[in-house]
């Protein structure tokens, strides 16, 4: 029996280790997949020498050969078999070098590792074949065989000549491979200078390229404003054919034209808008009926009586699909002759417009209510300050209408919140640049009444234009696009709940409607207090991203069942959609392409969100400017972000945000709770969280990355005592730069970067 189980034992032992050398072969094997070995070069390859025979090896390659783990090739030799599986999707690649294939209907990305890149670049379509699926926890392994699409007509950096050679330097990290440019193919491009470049030839190891544009030198304003837009996919200047549309509409509204519109010239008519506003596309009218009943109207551009479908202009229109406003300049979805001439509501000027004119008691009841093509004359052009100026005063430039407008304004907002909307006020980061396009200062522009009181005219509009169309047919709505956002993340809401309550916060998840009464609670507890910036900041995180659909779902964070854009067809494509379908609509044709309309909608989405991060990329470009002479200054900060790599902290007095990298933490071996947004150090338990108070000092900064880096000098104010989990953590000095402690190479973690919610 004894022997028998000593056997036993014997056997599984061999097995064991005939599996372990069976594996030490497939993985030689795979790591030279394009080659064939025999017996003796796959014992040494697999180090398995000397611990089996040559016999032995022979006959395992055998028979790893019928189960067809391997194959024959040739005589005595052998090869990988490999997973004939491919798959198409597009690739991100990291800072690092490796990268994730995401593929569509797949639950996990595909890891590439920078040896299986091929010639792959950030953001291009590629066939995959996947080596290793992994275990649940882990990440499908494979390698890139196909590139099926470039991520990009071109690519963005800076010119490097040396000697005879020229180079160019991509100034997307991701894109860490160098191009050779032939001196042909410099198009004039100097040391230095910013450039387009497209891939030339890449038929060996090193690519070359060819420069299509030169921007300007790296550095100057004019260089880098233009090269974020081309980064983000949008052109700077027009076309020829675009302009030459444009150019050729007449100046004068015929008398025909004005016969097929109701003629509101004699309503007093005005407009607010910035102060360095040229496209005004929206106005508002008065006039009072009785003592207790107005009749309002909201007045905007009528754009889609130029801009025709199938037109040079109406391409151009689509393919941008909306304005970009940049820190120094607006870079319009339509040229100036439209943007700020024809269709802008300039005052003392007739203008077509499209309107919603409503008839209101005091109580903000809309009795009446009105859709249609006008004529308008704005009698005066108020800026927001002035606007402000006047009810502040109590006399002015139509102080009367001003004041109504703002007590209707205020009751629409009353009803708004009480109904669900979500109240994340957060002022605009603005900046005073010199004449060369340099900051001089930071700051952030307070919402005052006369911007509340647009914004919910404009809503109203919107909504009752899209619950209007919604019910013009029974049964099933004509086809038409809204604006949709759907409900938060039920993951991230339990998180949050969960973390407010640490801190002596309820938040109710029961239902949807009492979510957004909670989070407005939430939000008015906290204003003030320290903890107001940490929870408003994870609270934002919970919601979903506002988008354009013909679904409509509603819009979870406005509370608004029915909810379009109509107010903005100068800037935005969507509204000059709406504008198209509700003249057709009322016109009486109820007909329409779904199918086209949701393509065209998911295109406006997604060059919305381009828009935006060009956008956040000019206001980083700039902070790094602002920063850049600042080298060694001190400042307050509140950590606005925590991740596996660093903390994100955002400067009180100027709003600039820059990194505290982990590495850069030498006092301890600091550790990622993703859970509780912060670190904690290993040793000594020292604890930073978001929205503490620190003090930063400036590092450095970077124009390619457009990165700022700080030095972390002292933890002013902590969150950590205030939350029961971290308040165990063993007690450390605040001043977190003690010397002396170990220092970590890995992290874990996630990544939570603040994001703005846009509506």
């Amino acid at each position: 029996m004894a022997k028998k189980k000593k056997n036993r034992k014997n056997i599984q032992k061999r097995e064991r280790a005939e599996a372990k050398i069976r594996k030490n072969i497939v993985r030689f094997l795979r790591s030279r997949h394009d080659r064939a070995f025999n017996h003796k070069q796959i014992a040494a390859g697999a180090d398995v020498r000397g611990r089996i025979s040559h016999d032995g090896i022979k006959q395992i390659l055998e028979v790893m050969a019928d189960q067809e783990k391997i194959k024959r090739v040739g005589r005595g030799q052998y090869s990988i078999v490999l997973n004939t599986k491919t798959l198409e999707g597009k690739i991100e690649v990291t800072r690092d070098g490796f990268g994730f294939v995401v593929v569509e209907d797949q639950d996990r990305d595909i890891f590439i590792g920078s040896r299986r890149m091929g010639k792959a670049l950030h953001g291009d379509t590629v066939k995959v074949r996947v080596l290793k699926w992994g275990s649940r926890d882990q990440r499908p392994e494979g390698e890139v065989l196909e590139i099926l699409e470039r991520g990009h007509e071109f690519y963005i950096g800076r010119i490097e000549i040396l000697d005879s050679m020229a180079f160019f330097l991509a100034d997307d990290a991701r894109i860490s491979r160098d191009f050779s440019i032939p001196k042909e193919h410099l198009g004039g491009a100097k040391d230095g200078d910013k450039v387009l470049m497209e891939i030339l030839d890449w038929t060996h190891h090193s690519p070359e390229g060819k420069v299509i544009r030169v921007l300007g030198a790296a550095g100057e304003n004019e260089t880098e404003m233009h090269a974020i837009l081309f980064q983000f996919g949008f052109q700077p200047e027009f076309v020829a054919e675009v302009e030459r549309e444009a150019a050729a509409f007449p100046g004068k509204i015929t008398a025909a034209e004005i016969k097929k519109r109701r003629d509101l010239r004699d309503v007093p008519t005005f407009t607010i808008d910035p102060p360095d506003a040229k496209d005004f596309d929206d106005a508002l009218s008065f006039r009072e009926l009785s003592l207790d009943r107005f009749e309002i109207g909201v007045h905007i551009a009528d754009v889609s009586h130029y801009v025709k479908p199938g037109t040079a202009l109406d391409k151009e229109a689509f393919n941008r699909a909306t304005s970009v406003y940049l820190v120094d300049r607006t870079v319009p979805m339509l040229p100036e002759r439209l943007s700020n001439d024809l269709c802008s509501l300039r005052p003392k000027e007739d203008k077509l417009t499209f309107s919603a004119i409503f008839e209101l008691d005091r109580n903000g009841k809309v009795h009446k209510e009105w859709f249609g093509r006008t004529i308008i004359h704005s009698n005066h052009r108020f800026a927001y300050e002035e606007a402000q100026a006047v009810m502040d005063a109590g006399s002015g430039p139509f102080y009367q209408e001003l004041i109504t407008l703002n007590e209707l304004a205020q009751i629409f907002q009353k009803a708004r919140f009480a109904n669900g909307s979500i109240n994340f006020e957060d002022a605009e980061v603005k900046f005073e640049l010199d004449e060369e396009g340099k900051p001089t200062r930071i700051y952030r522009k307070i919402r005052k009444d006369a911007h509340k009181l647009i914004e919910d005219w404009m809503l109203l509009a919107n909504r009752r234009v899209c619950a209007h169309v919604f019910r013009m047919r029974k049964g099933t709505p004509p086809p038409f696009i809204y604006r949709v956002h759907d409900t938060p993340n039920e993951e991230k809401l339990f998180s949050l709940q969960q973390f407010a309550a640490t801190l002596g916060y309820r938040v109710d998840l029961e239902n949807p409607g009492a979510i957004a009464k909670s989070l407005n609670r939430l939000m008015q507890d906290v204003e003030g207090k320290p903890e107001q910036s940490l929870l408003q900041t994870v609270a934002v995180r919970t919601m979903a991203k506002a988008i354009y659909s013909t679904d409509n779902i509603g819009h979870y964070g406005l509370g608004f069942e029915f909810y379009s854009h109509f107010t903005s067809p100068i800037r935005r494509y969507p509204d000059l959609l709406v504008h198209r379908m509700l003249g057709q609509y009322l016109d009486g044709n109820l007909n329409g392409n779904p199918a086209e309309l949701e393509s065209k909608a998911k295109h406006c989405t997604n060059r919305e969100r381009r828009a935006v991060e060009a956008e956040r990329a000019s206001i980083k470009h700039k902070q790094v400017e602002f920063l850049e002479d600042k080298v060694g200054a001190r400042y307050e900060g509140l950590v606005s972000g925590v991740t596996s790599w660093g903390l994100y902290v955002e400067l009180l007095e100027n709003k600039c945000e820059g990194m505290v990298g982990l590495h850069s933490l030498n006092d301890d071996y600091y550790e990622v709770d993703s859970d509780n947004y912060c670190i904690r150090g290993r040793s000594t338990g020292t604890t930073i969280t978001l929205g503490d108070k620190v003090m930063i000092e400036v590092k450095g900064t970077s124009y390619r990355n457009r990165t700022i880096d700080f030095t972390l000098v002292e933890v002013l104010e902590s969150h950590a005592q205030d939350i029961p989990e971290l308040a165990m953590a063993p007690a450390a000095p605040r001043n977190s730069r003690r010397k002396g402690g170990k220092r970590g190479s890995s992290r874990s973690g996630k990544h939570s970067r603040h994001k703005k919610k846009r509506r």
